[in-house]
């Protein structure tokens, strides 16, 4: 019976300890469009686009927008070409790494695809 208390606490302790080691990495932060537009990166929201790339990949379908709506979505893109826009994601909230979005778009000027770098 002794090693079953002990085990038990054991088993509680690490999920607590899981918990505590998960809770500053995982965010729910809601997209809002005119927080990322108007995102700059200072030591209060330096995390802020990061946070919201859950919200945006499973609450926008950015798969088939033009160019045009991905601007009204996320406002002018920091790098552009005719093949993909990226956007600056500042830093993560995991050690000194940064992030950096790029969407591509196909032959008919449409989203084809996005993609999340870190690093």
């Amino acid at each position: 019976m002794k090693k079953a208390l002990k085990f038990g606490f054991l088993i509680f302790g690490t999920i607590i300890l899981i918990g505590f080691a998960l809770k500053g990495n995982i965010t729910h932060e809601q997209f809002d469009s005119e927080k990322w537009k108007n995102w700059t990166e200072s030591e209060a929201e330096w995390s802020l686009r990061w946070d919201m790339m859950n919200s945006l990949r499973n609450n926008h379908e950015l798969q088939g927008k033009s160019k045009t709506e991905i601007i009204e979505l996320l406002g002018i893109p920091e790098t552009k070409s005719d093949s993909e826009f990226g956007y600056y994601l500042g830093m993560a909230k995991h050690g000194i790494d940064t992030g950096h979005l790029t969407i591509y778009f196909d032959q008919n000027k449409k989203v084809s695809r996005i993609k999340v770098h870190r690093g």
